[in-house]
């Protein structure tokens, strides 16, 4: 009697049925987080992401709708700023100590995403869409909250906001030395540490009622 091997792939389709439905999500988001990295929006189907994710079509369309919602659920998981409380900083530390946690923190999470995060920030996938613009946009604002958070700013509203301009000025820095350091290369990421260091250290040294921040209090000035 002849034994036939089993199909190429035939041992994946229990795995399927055996992976709940956080685990396939997680499967097909990171499936879309490289193809949209690699290729323009235009040029990625769902199909692909299926595959790539080892499921079915069906199940991409289930879980995560259509390629446009797909892909602005790409975008709000890689723009999304972490909760405060998952952020931790030196207690006490001077605003180098950490401007300086908060850039290593911004690039490492750069890299954990690579070009998908330079695609996306950028506004390169779809083209004149709202909804991606007021996910960006907002992805900015709360990460200039964070900042002034991290660095313990506590001045009062018009300061904050004076203070917030001047940070969501520097975001749009960050965005290009993360494409001279992730797509051009033309940046290392020690070069790509220290300039943003350097930039938002002095930003926030030039903003008005600097004596709100707590080294300036402790420098007396």
């Amino acid at each position: 009697m002849t034994v036939h091997s089993p199909l190429p792939g035939a041992e994946q389709e229990p795995r399927w049925h055996r992976m709940g439905p956080d685990a396939r999500r997680t499967d097909i988001m990171s499936a879309a987080i490289r193809l949209f990295g690699e290729r323009p929006y235009g040029d990625v189907s769902i199909a692909e992401v299926a595959q790539e994710a080892g499921v079915a079509r069906a199940l991409v369309n289930h879980y995560c709708g259509t390629k446009r919602e797909l892909y602005l659920s790409v975008v709000r998981q890689v723009v999304t700023p972490p909760n405060p409380e998952e952020f931790t900083l030196l207690p006490g530390g001077t605003l180098a100590d950490r401007v300086d946690l908060l850039v290593d923190w911004l690039l490492t999470t750069i890299a954990s995403y690579g070009r998908t995060w330079v695609t996306v920030v950028g506004a390169e996938g779809i083209a004149a869409d709202a909804e991606l613009a007021q996910i960006l946009d907002d992805a900015d604002r709360t990460a200039a909250d964070l900042v002034l958070d991290a660095v313990e700013f506590n001045g009062g509203a018009e300061s904050r906001r004076s203070a917030h301009i001047a940070v969501l000025c520097f975001g749009a820095l960050a965005k290009a030395t993360a494409r001279e350091w992730i797509i051009k290369q033309t940046l290392t990421r020690e070069h790509a540490h220290r300039l943003l260091t350097t930039t938002l250290v002095a930003i926030l040294d030039d903003t008005p009622d600097l004596a709100y921040f707590p080294e300036a209090q402790s420098n007396g000035h």
